[in-house]
């Protein structure tokens, strides 16, 4: 069995591997960014034994890379990665902190609303420092965050184009 883990996988193994994670992805098992990490190291694997403990939590259901009894195995065949995107790339909690914002912007602006209404006259308008900062660091943290995601995800998505495409030219000559 240690033989077997330590032998080399081809792309089209770890291309296996990708439509595996990407049911499972469909299927719920795994979250978005869990997918994108394992994705990343489906690519980057050696060895059989790399590709299996991308499954060691996963049910067998669907098609699962199998150790070989021979040095060949394909378990299904190999197609272009197709990029997959599901739900939003902000993480849960930037979307539970930009609800807290603007909970806080809305309070701010009722009551500032109702001070200027009740006076007869518009206030100096102070919900801006309330506004303008937090809302400031909160929008350049999400778009750090958020280009961080899309460009692993697209270049995870790169390499199993490119792998896809060298398998293709392997198989014309």
């Amino acid at each position: 069995m240690d033989k077997r883990r330590e032998m080399r996988a081809s792309d089209a193994d770890r291309q296996a591997v990708v439509e595996r994670l990407s049911s499972a992805l469909d299927e719920g098992r795994l979250k978005l960014h869990e997918y994108d990490e394992r994705v990343v190291r489906a690519w980057e694997s050696v060895t059989y034994g790399d590709l299996v403990d991308l499954f060691t939590d996963l049910p067998n259901s669907g098609t699962v890379v199998k150790l070989p009894d021979e040095p060949v195995a394909v378990t299904t065949p190999v197609a272009p990665v197709q990029p997959v995107h599901h739900g939003s790339d902000v993480p849960l909690a930037l979307r539970i902190l930009w609800t807290i914002w603007l909970t806080g912007v809305l309070v701010n602006l009722v009551v500032w609303t109702l001070v200027s209404i009740n006076t007869g006259h518009a206030h100096y308008f102070w919900p801006m420092w309330v506004i303008g900062p937090p809302g400031a660091a909160l929008t350049a943290v999400t778009v750090g965050i958020v280009g961080i995601k899309r460009s692993r995800r697209e270049a995870a998505i790169r390499r199993g184009l490119e792998a896809a495409s060298r398998k293709q030219k392997n198989k014309r000559r």
